[in-house]
């Protein structure tokens, strides 16, 4: 027997079990089974249809019953026909073959003279239509909007939304239909037909043009509603006259206005009022206010309504509650392009919300404060930023730290600034430095032959005061520039401070004293230990006073468990075999990157030239000359180093690939991965240093570039394209491939990474990208590079598989594959 749904609702709660439940409910579901086979229980059939609804949103199938609310439509009474259309929505869908038996009591009910059963058939039909049903019942729908009484015209409005959005073709028919819905008197019937308007404006734009002579009569429509008792007390929402109405009339003026003047002339005075007499105490006057500065910014606004918006925003940001603040900061983000200016009067309340404790918040705000940041404004929002950097949350830390080291980089007013920023950021938060941001300063260091000494002071500071905790980052860019211009620490090398610099008081052995601490620390990661090693040699020429100790601080190495640290150890030792002339030319400073093109092959913005201080007297440029004639004897007997000039250069085929690019660049890369030709020269020095004059070298082959491709166009608007070049000439197996990573698609992609594999007879290495983030718009492009060594060239051409991953907008994750095989003869 079938028990009351109350009883079944307490029955369902009383269990505790999972089974327990399923038990229950297969017990009902059973004597449902059975009454609907009774003919003669129709009396308790809108109860059976009730417990149906209950059991079918508990996630149980309930397929058995669907034509009970068929029966219960097809019913005289009022109360069946609630039971019954609420069942229909509720147990079917537009999908369900069953739907089709129910259009034409719909359509009858549609045209009962009873207008509460007339509502509840067009309820169902603007929740559940169907393309079929759209089509038979449309007319019917027409006609209500005309005829028919307030309560019918609303619903019939609301039924044409889904009409149209099921069949376009139809929209037609509403067009001219919905804007007479804006002369009722009711609120309803306006708020159904501006939301038909809206609804046909996002679906078809071209309509756009029909509804803008409308707009003076909107904006009467929405200054009645500012108006006391501008709608009835039914309508009024926390003080606030038919918020639903005010909000969706805001919004259709949004896209009448749009990249139209006039029509932005014609609301120009409404939406003033509304933002300037709108109650923002409550959440209802909030949202009015929100779309309305939606609106100003979303059409053709003057400049002093676009500041009466960015100010409300400004008060939204000073609202204790969060949702407001987002948004407000959502917002903000997107006018800051428009009207920076407005924008920046800000500034304080936006870097605060960067300190949020909610972290959507200071997200938001940190992106917002990134496109705030200007020449003018850097210093002093630096120096917030990484006030909050040294007390901010570990999870924060990474994205913060990026922010902050992207802005000084496109933003320092000076060389001196940029380092001792950067320094501050690799000293608070080393660990989250990408490997980019120390290549970056190197770069930087190596072309500022005036801040040579102050760098290198600055470093030996830093990481004397932050040995024990410094990070890889830290550790690393200090070890390099100790290593380069070691001899500018020591007292008395001649080399005055800058103004404002705190003197440095160290012998030479203090600096021996720092590197060798490096190196005994048994945490020390392999590669700053490499780095160690690279700068004891290399203060072996720039201190002679300290080659013993330096010498038996190399050989300490030389059975070390890390491959890489053994062999540089045991081939550093080895060079003390050479003639000091000879090895003070392997150890001469690296000669200066082009920093211009080292920017432009990293994908990022170019500057131009900035002075090295901000007007201080800066040091002489004793280390230019030095420099020039370093670079001039690494050319021509090679440097066992490696070459920072040649930073970009594809490496050796028998080097494994790199695991960054940063090895390359700071010359700490793997010794035996030179260049052939170099490679050879170093092992016969090594050998037994013949006093021989080497042979002159062989002029080196002509490169040969090729032009651009094309090799990728995603469904997305994801497209790559390779540029070709062969640094070794046409005979040369190696290739170098530009690969660019653009976004044609509307929105920009996230988190985007590229994975290739060639054949077995080909070596490949892909150097790190420029960045994961594509713009939308092309706005933007990502750059890599990519280096192939076909050891069968002139005999198999060059292959490649890319395996290309990104998020989408909404975050979901697309994974595209495609084979290249169009590459140029002779690549």
């Amino acid at each position: 027997m079938s028990v009351r749904l109350r009883e079944l609702v307490r029955a369902v709660r009383a269990c505790k079990t999972a089974a327990e439940e399923r038990e229950v409910v297969a017990k009902e579901s059973a004597a449902l089974r059975e009454a609907f086979r009774d003919q003669d229980a129709n009396e308790y059939r809108h109860r059976n249809v009730a417990k149906l609804m209950y059991i079918h949103m508990l996630g149980y199938p309930t397929h058995f019953g669907q034509m009970e609310t068929l029966k219960l439509i097809a019913a005289t009474g009022f109360a069946e026909k609630r039971i019954g259309y609420l069942g229909l929505m509720i147990l079917l869908d537009e999908r369900q073959e069953v739907l089709m038996l129910v259009t034409n009591s719909v359509k009858m009910d549609m045209n009962h003279k009873n207008p509460y059963i007339a509502g509840l058939a067009m309820a169902a039909l603007g929740n559940i239509c169907s393309a079929e049903m759209a089509r038979d019942l449309a007319p019917d729908v027409e006609r209500i909007m005309e005829n028919g009484s307030p309560y019918l015209r609303k619903k019939a409005a609301l039924c044409a939304i889904r009409i149209i959005k099921k069949v376009p073709d139809m929209m037609e028919s509403f067009v001219e239909r919905a804007a007479t819905l804006l002369k009722a008197a009711d609120g309803a019937v306006q708020l159904a037909g501006v939301s038909l308007m809206l609804q046909i404006v996002e679906l078809d734009p071209t309509q756009v043009d029909m509804y803008r002579p409308h707009v003076p009569a909107l904006c009467q429509l929405l200054k009645r509603l500012l108006q006391p008792g501008g709608a009835p007390a039914d309508y009024d929402v926390s003080g606030i006259a038919n918020p639903f109405l005010q909000v969706k009339l805001l919004r259709l003026l949004r896209h009448l206005g749009r990249g139209h003047a006039e029509a932005s002339d014609q609301m120009s005075d409404i939406l003033a009022q509304v933002a300037s007499n709108i109650d923002a105490s409550r959440n209802a006057g909030n949202a009015v206010l929100y779309e309305t500065v939606q609106t100003i910014m979303g059409v053709e606004s003057i400049g002093g309504l676009r500041v009466l918006a960015v100010n409300t925003l400004g008060k939204f940001l000073a609202n204790r509650d969060n949702n407001m603040r987002y948004v407000a900061l959502n917002t903000l983000a997107k006018v800051v392009a428009v009207d920076t200016q407005a924008v920046q009067r800000h500034r304080a309340t936006i870097v605060e919300c960067v300190k949020d404790a909610d972290v959507s918040i200071r997200r938001r705000a940190l992106e917002l404060v990134y496109g705030l940041v200007n020449e003018g404004n850097i210093r002093a929002l630096t120096r917030e930023l990484l006030d909050y950097l040294a007390v901010c949350d570990a999870e924060f830390k990474p994205d913060l730290t990026s922010k902050i080291a992207t802005l000084i980089q496109r933003f320092a007013p000076d060389k001196r600034w940029h380092i001792d920023n950067l320094l501050q950021v690799m000293t608070q938060a080393g660990s989250y430095v990408k490997e980019e941001v120390c290549r970056a300063l190197i770069v930087l260091i190596t072309n500022a032959p005036d801040l040579h000494a102050y760098a290198v002071r600055a470093m030996y500071r830093n990481l004397h005061a932050y040995q024990d905790v410094a990070d890889t980052s830290l550790l690393i860019t200090s070890l390099w520039c100790v290593g380069e211009f070691g001899e500018m620490l020591v007292a008395g090398s001649g080399v005055p401070l800058l103004e404002g610099e705190p003197a440095v008081s160290c012998s030479d052995r203090d600096i021996v004293d720092l590197v060798a601490t490096v190196l005994a620390k048994k945490a020390a990661d392999v590669v700053v230990r490499e780095y160690a090693l690279t700068a004891a040699m290399k203060l072996t020429a720039r201190l002679p006073g300290q080659v013993p100790r330096l010498q038996a601080l190399l050989a300490r190495f030389n059975r070390s468990a890390a491959l890489e640290v053994q062999s540089r150890s045991s081939e550093y030792t080895r060079m003390f075999k050479l003639a000091p002339p000879m090895r003070a030319q392997l150890l001469e400073r690296m000669p200066a990157l082009d920093e211009a093109e080292y920017l432009r092959n990293m994908g990022a913005e170019v500057r131009p030239s900035v002075p090295s201080t901000g007007g201080a007297a800066a040091a002489p440029a004793t280390s230019s000359a030095a420099a020039s004639a370093g670079g001039a004897a690494a050319a021509a007997g090679g440097d066992l180093l490696g070459d920072l000039g040649d930073a970009l250069a594809p490496a050796s085929t028998s080097a494994p690939a790199a695991a960054g690019g940063l090895d390359d660049l700071l010359a700490v890369g793997p010794v035996g991965a030179s260049a052939g030709g170099v490679a050879a020269d170093v092992l016969d020095l090594l050998d037994g240093g013949s006093k021989e004059p080497p042979a002159p070298p062989a002029p080196p082959p002509e490169p040969v570039s090729f032009p651009p491709a094309v090799v990728f166009q995603g469904a997305t608007g994801v497209a790559i394209r390779f540029a070709f070049h062969k640094p070794g000439g046409k005979d040369s197996g190696v290739t170098e491939i530009t690969a660019t990573y653009a976004n044609a698609g509307p929105a920009a992609v996230t988190d985007f990474n590229v994975q290739a594999a060639v054949p077995k007879f080909m070596q490949l290495r892909l150097e790190p990208a420029s960045g994961t983030t594509l713009p939308g718009q092309g706005a933007g492009a990502v750059v890599q590079k990519v280096y192939v060594n076909n050891s069968q060239h002139g005999v198999k051409a060059l292959a490649m598989r890319l395996r290309i991953s990104y998020k989408d907008a909404t975050g979901s994750p697309v994974v595209e594959q495609t084979e290249v095989t169009a590459f140029p003869a002779g690549c």
